[in-house]
């Protein structure tokens, strides 16, 4: 039988817990900081901010974030239509930049940003 609820918040807080802690290793975090970073932005509706971890890809000023179970998280709805901002850890600083969530027409979610 598949779990198809919302993810409990103590297993979302348990797995970035050990995601942000390898990030920071002396031994792999060099290797794990080319493919995850740390999403922080300000929630549409609440104002609150929320930081995550997220696998990542890059290109120039163009990175793209492929969201896994996109059915069973939420973040990436703060970016739907014209998108917000958000602030992405990269090369070892806080860089800003403008963030658009696509769903296409087999559910998938990409979440493109623009860095500025």
């Amino acid at each position: 039988m598949r779990y198809r609820g919302p993810i409990p918040k103590w297993m979302v807080g348990w797995v970035n817990t050990r995601v942000l802690a390898l990030r920071r290793s002396p031994r792999f975090g060099r290797a794990v900081r080319g493919r995850l970073t740390v999403v922080t932005y300000t929630g549409r509706r609440s104002g609150r901010v929320f930081s995550t971890p997220v696998g990542y890809r890059r290109t120039a000023d163009l990175v793209t974030i492929g969201v896994r179970l996109p059915q069973r998280k939420s973040w990436w709805r703060n970016f739907t239509g014209e998108g917000g901002p958000l602030t992405l850890e990269l090369d070892g600083a806080d860089r800003a930049g403008h963030a658009i969530a696509r769903v296409d027409d087999r559910g998938r979610v990409t979440v493109t940003i623009r860095l500025g």
